[in-house]
């Protein structure tokens, strides 16, 4: 069987991915609510730009943290709260009576984005199989990916039939995700539980920081890529004369293309290996940007989805080697991954905006292309799959033993088992 076919019938996967479609559905809320909000606030740019600020800040930096409560003091009712919580607070963006308290709601939303992520995530990790874990948390990735391409949609339309008060019916997914997930955590569980039973003669292997450093970095500079081009694209194709008719659904298709890109790149991963996949997708993000940004017009629908695809191809399994490297830590690899990958999309923006102003919008975007070489170099350091699988054997293994004393560590200590 694939490991697409194992991972769509494993329940407690399912039940995760659930929870991560709602939990990144409200992430795409905000931007939507920006033109009203302007209007509503008599905000300028700047001032509008403090919100996404306040929700990327929050949900970056909090994410190690909730990544580490996750590995010591896991909870079945965690990822239910932070659902319900990120729902309420999200509800109250079109009820906000001064800018400030919108900027608290932005805040605490975020909070509870970065609440979710690295437990749901150290979650759909540990109740997989290791044979079909990238292609597992590919697929766990895309449902919020597709939540995301969902939320500016949803909005829209409460916008159009209430206004900015329908923002309040948001609660409701909140509510019925948050309660489905708590009926069905105990599924989760009972999973983790086997499958930690099942992989306890790798527990204690020592965390290998280093390797993981690399895998980060990869990740930042993945990020500020895609970010970029996606940020930058309505800005470009308006200035050029193009019509939101357009420039609209060629972002969407960025995304969406990015979203099987992940998909694609999991499922081969599992087929030929994870180091091959990452260095071998972010080889051709360096051409897919420079296609892009030469030569602007109606086949950028093509060359943009050419872009999205391979460029968000080694998503999903950054993350399951950075899991894989940091055993009885994963809440915290998954936390430091995701945190500072998302929040270096947020930091480059301004560094690829200043490049804009002074040579244009087109310059900024091809010089991204430089940014996918060094991504593409800095993976040629990650640990090979071979030494990779030496961590997943039994620590009695000759052979395991021999791979691992060739990847440089930094001990940690062994992980405590919290109640759940």
């Amino acid at each position: 069987m694939s490991s697409f076919g194992k991972a769509i019938r494993n329940q407690a996967l399912l039940v995760l991915m659930l929870g991560h479609f709602t939990n990144d559905m409200f992430a795409g809320v905000l931007a939507i609510m920006f033109p009203v909000l302007k209007l509503k606030f008599g905000l300028s740019n700047a001032e509008i730009g403090l919100a996404t600020l306040a929700y990327t800040t929050c949900s970056s930096f909090s994410q190690p943290l909730f990544g580490h409560l996750a590995d010591k003091h896991a909870r079945r009712w965690y990822a239910p709260l932070a659902v319900l919580w990120g729902s309420i607070f999200v509800s109250c963006y079109g009820w906000a009576p001064t800018f400030l308290l919108l900027l608290g709601c932005a805040a605490m939303a975020g909070l509870a984005s970065g609440a979710f992520h690295p437990i749901g995530a150290s979650n759909a990790a540990a109740v997989t199989d290791p044979g079909y874990r990238n292609g597992a948390m590919s697929l766990y990735t895309v449902s919020g990916t597709s939540g995301y391409a969902l939320g500016p949609l949803v909005t829209s339309v409460l916008l159009t039939m209430i206004g900015p008060k329908g923002t309040g019916f948001l609660v409701i997914p909140g509510i019925v995700a948050s309660t489905l997930l708590l009926s069905q955590m105990g599924i989760v569980e009972r999973s983790r539980a086997a499958r930690a039973a099942a992989t306890r003669h790798i527990i204690h292997r020592d965390a290998a920081w280093g390797p993981v450093a690399r895998i980060i970095g990869v990740t930042m500079l993945r990020a500020w890529i895609f970010t970029g081009i996606l940020q930058f694209t309505p800005l470009w194709f308006d200035s050029l004369g193009f019509s939101r008719s357009f420039y609209g659904p060629l972002t969407t298709v960025i995304i969406l293309a990015g979203a099987l890109g992940t998909l694609a790149g999991g499922m081969l991963a599992d087929r030929v290996g994870q180091k091959q996949i990452v260095t071998g997708a972010l080889a051709l993000t360096v051409p897919a940007v420079l296609l892009y940004a030469i030569s602007p017009g109606p086949h950028s629908l093509v060359t943009g989805f050419i872009f999205g695809f391979v460029a968000d191809a080694s998503l999903s399994v950054t993350l399951v080697m950075a899991q894989n490297l940091v055993p009885g830590r994963v809440g915290v690899a998954t936390g430091v991954i995701l945190g500072l990958g998302f929040i270096t999309g947020g930091v480059g923006m301004p560094i690829t905006g200043a490049i804009a102003d002074r040579w244009g919008i087109q310059t900024a975007l091809m010089l991204l292309s430089v940014l996918a070489v060094a991504a593409t170099l800095l993976s040629l350091t990650i640990p090979s799959d071979k030494t990779l699988a030496a961590r997943m054997r039994p620590l009695d293994d000759p052979e395991a033993l021999d791979l691992a004393d060739t990847m440089p560590i930094t001990p940690s200590p062994a992980p405590s088992t919290g109640r759940r």
